[in-house]
């Protein structure tokens, strides 16, 4: 048994390079090979979000607080809340984070696959997004 105690993990702002606005993340584990689990709690602003990526093995996204938006490429915006299970398939092209006026934290569950957990691509942009009061 490993416990990992509360406040020993350090909470960090998220890289630019991967959303827009402020998000922070705070990891809850990462497995060590063979186990491929990553599981970390993201913390959006309104109006923050992820840039468009793909998981080699799918994503499953709880939200804990808040409301926010998740879009899969191709489909429309779809708003999600606290309790709601948001699960993408494997190489799955989307995006998610908190409403234009509501924060929103999610617990992000995925599984590398070659050492790979997320492929990160372009931006959301302001459009995409839609900027209207959908939470």
């Amino acid at each position: 048994m490993k416990i990992i105690a509360c406040g020993s993990v350090p909470t960090v702002i998220a890289p630019e390079k991967y959303f827009t606005g402020r998000v922070w993340q705070t990891p809850i584990i990462e497995k060590e090979a063979p186990a491929r689990l990553r599981a970390i709690i993201v913390s959006f602003e309104p109006g923050a979000r992820t840039h468009w990526h793909t998981h080699p093995l799918g994503q499953t996204l709880y939200v804990i607080s808040g409301a926010g938006l998740a879009q899969s490429w191709g489909e429309p915006v779809q708003a999600i809340r606290a309790g709601d299970v948001i699960s993408f398939a494997p190489e799955e092209k989307h995006w998610h984070g908190a409403g234009p006026k509501s924060a929103m934290a999610h617990i992000a569950m995925q599984e590398a696959l070659d050492g790979v957990h997320a492929d990160w691509l372009e931006t959301v942009t302001d459009v995409q997004y839609g900027g209207v009061d959908r939470t």
